[in-house]
Order: structure tokens, then sequence, then C-alpha cells
């Protein structure tokens, strides 16, 4: 029996000390995906202080009139260009609408995935990335190899705050992203439900304008 857990230990022991390139090489890649991530919120961030402040109350009538433009991000214009689209061609409005509104909201909520990933891996593989070296720096402590466990210990703390300022970081951009993506569905509902009965009330007017 001794034998058999000596010889599990030193198994676990292996698996756990290559486990470190590999968490090592994943923090890295979260790092550079994080930085990546951060100029395109940032892009988006100017991109929606220069919208112009429109109050909730006048957003339909400027939808209406078609001066939407200046008060609503890309996305929902792009929207709302694809549903003049679709109510230009008059077959099956109301399902293709509902199938385009879904869609879109489908893809926005899923461009949080990798944010959501982030802020849960992140801090996680600082955690085995902390273990593990004093896993290793322990035996070189009992081997009174020191220069070896000071330079496990190093890389145990490095990994900590490595991980724990990419899970920071994304769970900021995901927090601020989610106010984005709910504003923009909430545009893209109003726009949706405005235009369609702008449409029905414009074929009621022309019928009643032929029937009399």
């Amino acid at each position: 029996m001794t034998n058999i857990g000596s010889l599990l230990q030193t198994f676990i022991y292996m698996i756990s000390a290559s486990l470190l390139y590999p968490v090592l090489l994943l923090l890295s890649v979260l790092i550079v995906c994080i930085i990546v991530y951060a100029g395109a919120f940032f892009a988006e961030w100017l991109e929606r202080i220069r919208l112009v402040k429109c109050p909730a109350q006048d957003f339909p009538d400027l939808l209406i009139r078609g001066k939407f433009s200046s008060s609503v991000s890309h996305k929902v214009k792009l929207f709302i260009g694809n549903l003049n689209s679709i109510i230009s061609d008059g077959d099956d409005t109301e399902v293709a609408i509902e199938n385009m509104l879904r869609q879109n909201a489908h893809m926005m909520w899923k461009s949080l995935d990798r944010l959501a990933i982030m802020v849960r891996v992140g801090p996680s593989l600082g955690l085995l990335g902390t273990l593990i070296p004093m896993s290793t720096g322990l035996a070189a402590l009992g081997q009174g190899d020191m220069t070896r466990l000071s330079a496990d210990m190093v890389i145990a703390f490095t990994t900590t705050v490595t991980g724990l300022a990419v899970g920071t970081v994304a769970f900021f951009f995901a927090t601020i992203r989610r106010r984005w993506i709910e504003e923009d569905i909430r545009n893209m509902e109003l726009a949706a439900e405005i235009l369609t009965i702008k449409k029905e009330e414009s074929a009621h007017a022309i019928f009643q304008k032929i029937a009399n």
C-alpha cells in the first residue's frame, strides 16, 4: 500500500508540475486578448460619448421623422436600415422583423461570452499559477535550494496578480458593455414597434383614400 501511495503521489506531483507552462501560456494569451479587446471597447466608448443625448419621450418622434442617426449607435442604425428594407418588401413582415430582432439580440449577448470566460478563467489560472510553483518551491525548500524557492515564489505571486488583473478588467468591460447592449436592444425593439405601426397606419390611410 505504501508503494502504491508513493506512486500516486509522484504521479499527481508530475501532473501538477507539468501544468505550470500551459497555465503561463494561457495567462499570456488572456493578457493579449484583454489588450486587444480594450482597443475595441474604447473605440465603442468614443462613439457613444459623441452621441447626442435624447430624452426617452422624444426618441419615438425622432424615429418617425428619420432623424435618429446622431442619437443611436451604428448597430442600431444598421438594424433600422435592415428593418426598413423588410418593411418595404411587405411579405411576412412581422415574422421577419421578430426573427431579425431575436437574431441581433442573440448575437449581441453572445459577444459577452468571451468576457464572461475571462472573468472566471483569469483568477482561476492565477490561482493555479500560484499553487503549482509553491508545491515545487516547498520541495526545493526541503532540499535547501533557496534559489529555486525564490524563483518559484516570484512566479507564484506574479501569476496571481496577472490572473486577478485579467478578471477585474474583464468584469469592468462586461459590466459596461452589458449596459450598452441593453440600451441598443431597447432602441431596436422600440424602432421595430414604431416603424411597423407607421407602416400599418400608412397602409390604412391609402386604403381609406382608395375607398373614398
